[in-house]
């Protein structure tokens, strides 16, 4: 992290050497991790930070998103908010990283110490984490750790009254990312794919009565020093499971407490020493002490599945977990990482369910938006053979099913057998928020938009600070004209990731609907920023460009797009939208044709209308969408028609 230096910047003291920032004179607490960002970046002002080392320096050798990053950026500039002269201290440069803007002046120390305030209470103390003085300094404090959370725990098995006071009612649960006290920050996929694990099992216990927080939004929440008060009136839930990973070579130690948060009681906890292939029953034993003190009934079926886990093969545990982390990127070259380690799990272990459940939907995402990887035709194909085998070797697999139904509703235009899909695999978990959240396509597929909204809304209850759930109701809204909601909902998003690039594309949507092109371009230039060589914002300024009468930059685009193209077929659609937008409708119609020759996933939204194709009613339209079996809205009368395909 550099040389440990105090430094100042507008009200700001930060000293590195003590791990402390003085706001005033007064101490603000941080993170450890969000102090050392902000350390990075005050050693480094006026300079350009890429993302990519900035993770390397902060998290070395461990398996972090980038999200991660983002997120405790979010939470630094909250803290810090505006320099004196109206700035943010922290500026976003794209596709790039961050730069610290302020100046910073060196001070000496004692001007620092002499500022602190001995009492003040553990909530609003930085923690002090050693940081550079070796390997064995850092495997003493993570000892004395353990010893503490183990103490801890007699103290709560002596303690803790079994007769807490039950909520009644639906509850929500968070399980919090489990701590990696293995010494070891390679092994932080193991933690991580633990607390995912968890919530996967807690899920799907007794949805009437439990909603479990999803991945993407307990995540956010690791290496935070926040109180379960304040997470849990964040999240709006009742209970929070939190614990700890201790791995040794093939030994693993779990320990975990479920705290109630309207008092911080401590209902229970336990500690579980297994070998590494008995993980997955491991799991099950900690549900299933979950679920008895949440005072759930489970059903014979849940019971029979939570105490008969088969055994896995440790290192292909290894591999599953590492693949669900890259997935969870969403990235095409993170899908490619993602099926590589699935792939090598099946190699380790030929019937393992859930490695194939991942690589279905690793594939599924890779085939469902145009890239140069892989074509569509041979992706979603590979999604669909991946998940069946997922169902034969375990009928119980709710992600299965989804990965299933998206492949057979984006690809296929399978709408009655997605659907079967889609309700079996809420039937088994109806807290899966990615169930909720493709089932919504489905709906925009069948013409009933209020419906689609109501499933993203389950979708975001279940993980409040997911991106994609935000951006995904962003464009459902914008397909139906509500602009206005769909810019709020993208702002929602961008509030937690200022670059993240499908909300902005969907709020240059939003000022389309509304006519403000001029800000339309700004933020669709800013989503071509983070890739050049991206087709679907350049596609979409071209548009712009026709709609404002400038057809000689759209038509320069619509050269551009052709030659980024060539001979792929997975960008007929924009390609066509560009043309409908020009007045061009016969090449329009024939671009069109190409799409659904290559079945491109974009063609399920053209039932609310192309660009310029719904003013004007063309007869080749209302053919065409027979053909996929879209039901055609006219006039708020939903029409559905029969597939020819």
């Amino acid at each position: 992290m550099g040389p440990k230096v105090t430094c100042a910047f507008g009200p700001f003291c930060l000293d590195s050497e003590q791990r402390l920032l003085l706001r005033d004179g007064k101490p603000v607490a941080l993170t450890a991790k969000a102090f050392e960002i902000l350390t990075l970046l005050v050693q480094n002002p006026g300079q350009s930070l890429a993302k990519e080392e900035m993770i390397r320096r902060v998290w070395p050798n461990g398996f972090v998103d980038e999200s991660n990053l983002a997120q405790h950026i979010f939470q630094l500039r909250k803290i810090l908010e505006n320099a004196p002269d109206g700035r943010p201290y922290i500026e976003t440069i794209p596709r790039h990283g961050y730069r610290f803007t302020s100046e910073v002046h060196q001070v000496q120390p004692k001007q620092v110490v002499d500022h602190r305030t001995p009492q003040a209470s553990p909530e609003s103390t930085p923690t002090a984490v050693a940081s550079g003085s070796g390997r064995s300094y850092r495997m003493v404090a993570l000892s004395f750790a353990a010893v503490l959370g183990i103490a801890a725990i007699y103290v709560a098995r002596e303690r803790i009254s079994p007769a807490t006071t039950p909520i009644t009612g639906k509850v929500m649960l968070l399980v919090l990312p489990f701590e990696n006290l293995s010494g070891d920050t390679q092994q932080e996929y193991l933690s991580n794919g633990l607390t995912e694990e968890l919530i996967t099992q807690l899920g799907s216990l007794e949805p009437a009565r439990l909603g479990v927080i999803a991945r993407t939004s307990a995540m956010q929440y690791k290496d935070s020093h926040k109180d379960v008060r304040q997470i849990s009136r964040e999240l709006g839930v009742d209970y929070v499971l939190e614990g700890s990973v201790r791995r040794d070579v093939d030994h693993v130690r779990i320990t975990a407490q479920l705290i109630q948060s309207r008092d911080q009681t401590h209902v229970w906890a336990k500690e579980y020493d297994r070998n590494l292939s008995d993980i997955l029953a491991l799991q099950g034993d900690v549900a299933r002490a979950v679920a008895s003190e949440i005072q759930l009934r489970l059903t014979p079926e849940e019971t029979a599945r939570l105490a008969v886990a088969r055994p896995v093969d440790a290192e292909a545990y290894e591999l599953y977990l590492k693949g669900r982390y890259f997935w969870n990127k969403r990235t095409v070259p993170s899908y490619l990482k993602a099926i590589e380690y699935f792939e090598a799990a099946i190699s380790r272990d030929p019937k393992y369910a859930q490695a194939y459940a991942g690589l279905a939907d690793a594939y599924a995402l890779l085939g469902s938006a145009p890239n140069e990887e892989m074509p569509r035709k041979e992706a979603m194909p590979r999604a669909k053979a991946a998940a069946l085998t997922a169902l034969q070797l375990d009928e119980s697999l709710a992600e299965a099913h989804t990965a299933l139904a998206f492949e057979e509703m984006h690809y296929e235009w399978d709408w009655p057998d997605a659907e079967r899909e889609f309700k079996r695999a809420l039937e088994l978990n109806p807290n899966y928020a990615t169930t909720h959240q493709w089932y919504a396509i489905w709906f925009v597929g069948r013409g009933a938009a209020d419906q689609a909204l109501a499933e993203l809304g389950l979708a975001e209850k279940a993980d409040p600070l997911s991106l994609v759930i935000k951006a995904d109701s962003s464009e459902v809204l914008n397909t139906v004209g509500r602009y206005q909601e769909a810019a709020r909902m993208a702002g929602r998003a961008l509030e937690l990731d200022p670059t993240f690039a499908l909300a902005h594309y969907n709020l240059a949507d939003s000022y389309v609907g509304q006519l403000q092109y001029p800000q339309a371009l700004s933020e669709y230039r800013k989503v071509l920023a983070t890739d050049s060589g991206n087709v679907w914002p350049r596609a979409a300024i071209a548009r712009v460009y026709a709609q404002m009468g400038q057809h000689a930059a759209a038509e320069r685009l619509l050269k551009e797009v052709l030659e980024i193209c060539g001979n792929r077929d997975d960008c007929s659609y924009e390609i066509s939208t560009i043309y409908f937008s020009l007045g061009e409708r016969d090449h329009g119609f024939e671009w069109l044709e190409k799409a659904y020759q290559a079945h491109e996933g974009a063609l399920i939204f053209i039932n609310l209308g192309l660009p310029l194709v719904r003013p004007r009613p063309d007869a080749r339209y209302a053919d065409f969408a027979k053909r996929i079996d879209l039901a055609i809205n006219h006039g708020g009368v939903v029409e559905h028609v029969r597939s020819e395909f």
